[in-house]
This record gives C-alpha cells, sequence and structure tokens, in this order.
C-alpha cells in the first residue's frame, strides 16, 4: 500500500475517532455505544484493507477507502440523528462488505463469464422493474416499495443492476443498428415502469445509465441526440398524466409560495443548508427535527447544517473521486463487457448522488432516492457494495479478463 493510501486510512480513522467522541461526549453519562461503533468500523476497515492488500495487491485500494469515508460521514450523522438506526445501518454495512469481499475473493473466472447470461439478465430486469407496479406500496408519493412481512425494499435497485448486466452483454458486440432494437425495447419498458410507478429519480438514473452505453457501445452521437428529444417526450407525457409530477415541478420551480404545505420539506432543506454556513453548527447543535426524512433522502442537509458545507462539498468530491477511479478501471478493462459493465455501475453511483444532491438543494425537481453509501437504507447500500465489488474485480486485472 502506497503512503497516500496510508495516510487516507488514518484520516479516515481521526474523523471516526473525533465524530464519536464527539456524539459520545453529548450523553451525559457518556454514550459507551459511540465507542463501540468507532471500534467496529475501525476493525472493519483494517481487516478489509488487509484482506485486499494480501490477496490483490494490484487492485485500486483507493475505491473502498472513498466509499468508507461515505460511510463514516453517513453513519456518524445518522448516530446523532437516530441511534436505532445508525445500528441497523452498521449492520447493513458490515453484510455489504461481506457481498463486497465475496465477489472480490470468490469470482476466480472474473467477470466476463457473466457476459454469457443475457436473458437471465434480462428477465431479472423486466421482473424487479415491474414487482413494485403490480405488489408495491405508495411512499411520499411514488409506488416504489414492496414489503414483504416486516421487511420493505425497493425492487428497482436490483432491477437497475439486472439492467446494466443485460446491456453490457447485449452492447458488447453491436455490429449493426437491428442489434439495439432489443436493447432499447428493454430500456423503453424499464423507463414506463418507473413512469407508471412515478419514480422520477429512478428514471432519470436509468435514463443516464442506458444513454452511457449505448453511446460507449457505438460511438454514435446521433443516438444521445435521439434518446433525449425521446426522453423530453416522455418527460412531457408524464407531467401531463400524472398529478404527483406536475406537483413536484410547480414546487422546484417556485419553492417559496408553496412554502407551508407543498414545498415545506425543499424550503427547510434549503434553510438547513444556509444555517450550516462553511463549518457547521456542530454535532448536536442543529434542529434537524424540522427536515423531513432526515435519516435518507435529505441526510446531505443535516449535513451540512452540522458539519458545514465543507463536508457537504467533501461528500460531493468523494462522489467525484469514487467516479472518476472506477472509470478508470474501465478504461484498463480488456474486454468491451467488462468495460461497459463498469462504465454502467459507476454511472449509477455518480448520477444517483447528482440527482439526490440537486433535489435537496433546489437545482433540479426533488426526487425521492438515498445518497449512495450516506443515506439510511439497507438495500441501497448493499447495490451499491455489490457494484463496487464488481467495480473492484476488474481494477485489479484478473488474468481471465484479458482472454
Amino acid at each position: 500500500m502506497t503512503k497516500s493510501l496510508r495516510t487516507l486510512q488514518f484520516y479516515i480513522y481521526l474523523f471516526l475517532f473525533f465524530g464519536f467522541l464527539n456524539l459520545a461526549l453529548l450523553k451525559k453519562p457518556i454514550d459507551l455505544l459511540a465507542g463501540i461503533f468507532f471500534a467496529v468500523l475501525l476493525v472493519i476497515i483494517s481487516v478489509t484493507v488487509r484482506i485486499l492488500k494480501k490477496y490483490y495487491p494490484m487492485g485500486d485500494h483507493l475505491i473502498f477507502l472513498l466509499a468508507i469515508s461515505l460511510c463514516s460521514i453517513g453513519l456518524i450523522m445518522l448516530f446523532r440523528l437516530d441511534r436505532k438506526i445508525a445500528v441497523r445501518q452498521l449492520v447493513w454495512l458490515v453484510l455489504g462488505i461481506f457481498l463486497f469481499l465475496f465477489i472480490v475473493l470468490y469470482l476466480k473466472k472474473g467477470i466476463i463469464k457473466f457476459s454469457e447470461y443475457r436473458y437471465i439478465f434480462l428477465a431479472g430486469t423486466i421482473i424487479f422493474m415491474a414487482m413494485a407496479t403490480f405488489f408495491g406500496v405508495e411512499k411520499l408519493g411514488a409506488k416504489n416499495w414492496v414489503k414483504i412481512g416486516l421487511v420493505g425494499f425497493q425492487p428497482s435497485e436490483f432491477g437497475k443492476i439486472f439492467l446494466i448486466l443485460y446491456l453490457a452483454s447485449a452492447l458488447s458486440d453491436i455490429c449493426s443498428r437491428k442489434q439495439l432494437i432489443e436493447p432499447c425495447i428493454v430500456i423503453g419498458i424499464s423507463l414506463g415502469f418507473m413512469v407508471i410507478q412515478k419514480d422520477l429519480g429512478t428514471a432519470l438514473i436509468i435514463f443516464a445509465i442506458a444513454v452511457t452505453m449505448v453511446y460507449l457501445s457505438t460511438s454514435k452521437t446521433r443516438y444521445v441526440l435521439i434518446s433525449l428529444g425521446l426522453f423530453s417526450i416522455g418527460g412531457m407525457a408524464s407531467y401531463a398524466m400524472f398529478s404527483h409530477i406536475r406537483r413536484r415541478i410547480m414546487i422546484w420551480w417556485n419553492p417559496w409560495l408553496y412554502v407551508y404545505n407543498e414545498s415545506y420539506q425543499v424550503v427547510q432543506s434549503m434553510y438547513a443548508i444556509a444555517m450550516g454556513g462553511i463549518f457547521g453548527r456542530g454535532l448536536g447543535m442543529g434542529n434537524p427535527g424540522y427536515v423531513a426524512v432526515n435519516e435518507s433522502d435529505f441526510i446531505f442537509s443535516v449535513i451540512c447544517e452540522e458539519m458545514g458545507l465543507l463536508i457537504g462539498f467533501s461528500v460531493l468530491i468523494l462522489h467525484f473521486l469514487l467516479f472518476y477511479r472506477s472509470i478508470r478501471s474501465a478504461i484498463h478493462a480488456n474486454n468491451n463487457f467488462t468495460k461497459l459493465l463498469v462504465s454502467g455501475l459507476s454511472v449509477m453511483i455518480a448520477v444517483q448522488a447528482l440527482v439526490i444532491v440537486g433535489g435537496v438543494t433546489g437545482f433540479i425537481p426533488l426526487t425521492g432516492i438515498t445518497l449512495p453509501f450516506v443515506s439510511y437504507g439497507g438495500t441501497s447500500l448493499l447495490i451499491s457494495f455489490l457494484a463496487l465489488g464488481i467495480i473492484q474485480k476488474v481494477s485489479e486485472g484478473d488474468e481471465s479478463e484479458r482472454k
């Protein structure tokens, strides 16, 4: 491990130490659970880095450290907001890292072998994209959650992974326009289900993934322009058909007119960010209770209020660096399937971060999605680490990827 990576690892430990020390001292008597959180995270990070260093010394270890930096910021804020939620998130984080290590250590034959399962991925895409349409429950205006007993999850999170795997397989050997017909139909069906479910955030992410992967496989700018045109038409049709979408646009266009009803949560989010200033009001010194859904959709706002815009910008920079390192792995991949797969996964994480941050700051209409690696959400965290495991595996330059 290089000196710079060891330095970054040390700063992560330092950030966690002072963050949880601050939270521990807020309680009278001292909150021992904060110390347990710090110790658990210290062990998780140390063991994972050691495993990566031992078995895959040539891999890009910065990818994991950037992701765990984001998780650290999220866990400190979640612990401050609600200790029960923070405990659940820590459990999901442990499961996510186990999934990450499983992919890295046990996919001995590399990622390329999955290119053969195109129609399995196609079936998975349709099943998970459609599931909430028929079995979902409405939450915050969108019908994108499915509950099985006490467990709830968003099927579209799994659907995005299946779609990326399918597109990577279908687009890896494109030779003619006819071969684009099937992928375009699958993309259209996926977007159609998201529109029906009124899940605008996921629709935007799917569109970004699809356009990126189609462009990378064909290098045709006209396909991008056609896609933008079709997406615009679909957006206008959705605006005309669904009052929920019209309300979101209305709130975004002028939130101050509806500050006491429809746009209350957006305005409170912007107030929170403004009140934090550059350095924040301090952990435990803000008023996150005024911000709705502060543990998931609006966690960026409460981070800015208590930790400041400095940490808020750090979250964006960390996501950008994670995207850069991930795309760098795609560039160095040795076959079209893995190039497209890693590119799609990288775009998924980056666009999701941009969409939610843009929504809570008022730059784009608000969409109910999570901030990758930061927000509370088991499904989102598992999917993010699954994607990270694949990216990490490709960065290691497995010999089978060269065949």
